[in-house]
């Protein structure tokens, strides 16, 4: 198994290398690579480049975002607020949510809980 694959575990202790997870998710051709699947929780790199539209709809679990990198805008159930390299943004299970304006690329560790099934 490597750092970038997605499986369903029940090892103490994962470790992932962001860096190889990133790779995987360019090679995939997708915005968003989910890394961690543990059932009470997941994880995933999500990407959106300078000027994309986030397209995502609400998820039924609570998220986590930790902005890595880039800078941008997202609103949540119509509060709007500007993010940036080292901000985290809680979003409610089921809340409307979206990134807009992206000036710079935004790279996003996605945290949920519970796990966030993956289709395709």
């Amino acid at each position: 198994m490597t750092a970038a694959d997605t499986v369903a575990t029940t090892a103490p202790l994962e470790a992932h290398a962001i860096a190889e997870v990133e790779d995987a998710r360019r090679a995939s051709g997708q915005a968003y690579r989910q890394f961690v699947n543990r059932g009470s929780l997941s994880a995933g790199l999500y990407v959106l480049e300078a000027g994309a539209t986030d397209t995502q709809q609400p998820h039924a679990e609570d998220e986590v975002y930790y902005v890595r990198s880039g800078r941008g805008r997202i609103t949540v159930e119509g509060e709007e607020r500007p993010v940036a390299a080292g901000d985290v943004i809680f979003v409610a299970a089921e809340a409307e949510h979206r990134f807009h304006d992206i000036a710079e690329t935004l790279s996003l560790l996605v945290f949920f809980a519970p796990e966030h099934a993956v289709t395709g």
